[in-house]
């Protein structure tokens, strides 16, 4: 077990998430970040390859079908390059997610919440962090009510 995981819980384990008030588990929220970026890879894949999928087409159909088939491909790539495009955003959002919970519980930050206002109130650097210390922290927007309601167990958890 790493010393961040003895710290914060590892997604083996029941333990307590981070913050008062906030029920994360860091090592769930990245198991959640490598399936998405295969499905990153897999989605460009079938939008840069498009034509060849429309090519396997070529000889071994009619024309009505290959025209609609090469139709089909052209949307379904423009679509999945649509998806790869998202995927890549929530997994850059969810990288700078447990990073600024990580830095917040280090401060001592209680019921942080993982605003774009928040994260930006957020030491950076040592001069960040001399400020943070010498001058004053900052005051920290309240987690919205949705995310203060009491998560429902999950029925895949087996108690003992």
């Amino acid at each position: 077990m790493t010393s961040h995981d003895a710290m914060y819980g590892s997604q083996s384990d029941n333990s307590p998430r981070l913050g008062d008030g906030y029920k994360i588990e860091i090592a769930s929220v990245r198991k959640m970040i490598d399936p998405l970026e295969e499905s990153v890879v897999a989605a460009r894949k079938v939008k840069d390859h498009k034509d060849r999928l429309a090519a396997d087409l070529q000889g071994n159909a009619t024309f009505e079908i290959l025209d609609s088939g090469k139709s089909f491909l052209s949307a379904w790539g423009f679509g999945m390059g649509q998806v790869a495009d998202h995927a890549d955003e929530v997994v850059a959002r969810l990288h700078e997610v447990i990073a600024a919970y990580i830095l917040a519980e280090l401060l001592g930050v209680k019921n942080f919440s993982p605003t774009p206002d928040n994260i930006s109130k957020l030491p950076v650097g040592d001069a960040g962090k001399w400020t943070w210390e010498n001058v004053g922290k900052p005051t920290f927007d309240p987690p919205k009510k949705l995310l203060q309601e009491e998560w429902p167990p999950d029925p895949t958890e087996v108690s003992a």
